[in-house]
């Protein structure tokens, strides 16, 4: 499986949207260089208020671009960063990746797959009623979190709009991926 890096996006303030960037580095064990969720220790407010000791399997938020598609059919105009993205990609389904999934960007930077974005009420905040269209239940009663995911890096590297993304899967049995 493979897709494309489309955009990336960093920002080094807390806001709900990142500006697009022509590069980020991601820095191993860190996330993405200047970003404000990049850190060992959790940096999003709401886990840090619970436990700031705890380790950071959030330093990078990727979002398929597909979902954009999706959020248009539904009457949204969202774009690249506009979620709080780092990295937007096509052609890969990011939300049935499984825990433990490398995702390699260009020659370098290695990605590992940490779990689902749990999306907040800021998404409604940003547009009313789009928190419904990214996090809704399946028809058997299942929530299905559609906002991305998250992961840690494991080899850093700069990634740029079009870089190749090669998916590589876990050793079996693989745990599907819930939310950090």
């Amino acid at each position: 499986m493979s897709g494309t890096v489309t955009v990336v996006s960093r920002n080094g303030a807390y806001s709900f949207t990142k500006p697009n960037r022509q590069s980020v580095t991601l820095l191993a064990g860190l996330g993405v260089e200047g970003d404000v969720h990049a850190g060992v220790t959790v940096k999003h407010r709401s886990r840090v208020a619970q436990d700031p000791t705890q380790p950071n399997l959030r330093q990078v938020h990727l979002i398929h671009e597909e979902l954009f598609g999706e959020l248009r059919a539904a009457g949204f105009e969202v774009a690249p960063g506009d979620l709080g993205e780092n990295v937007t990609t096509n052609g890969v389904d990011l939300l049935a990746l499984p825990v433990g999934t490398l995702l390699h960007f260009g020659d370098e930077a290695v990605v590992e797959v940490t779990g689902l974005r749990n999306p907040c009420l800021q998404i409604d905040n940003f547009q009313d009623g789009l928190l419904k269209q990214v996090v809704g239940r399946d028809e058997s009663g299942r929530v299905v979190r559609k906002a991305g995911i998250m992961g840690i890096v494991t080899v850093g590297g700069v990634v740029r709009p079009g870089d190749p993304i090669e998916v590589e899967l876990p050793e079996g049995p693989h745990r599907a991926l819930d939310r950090v």
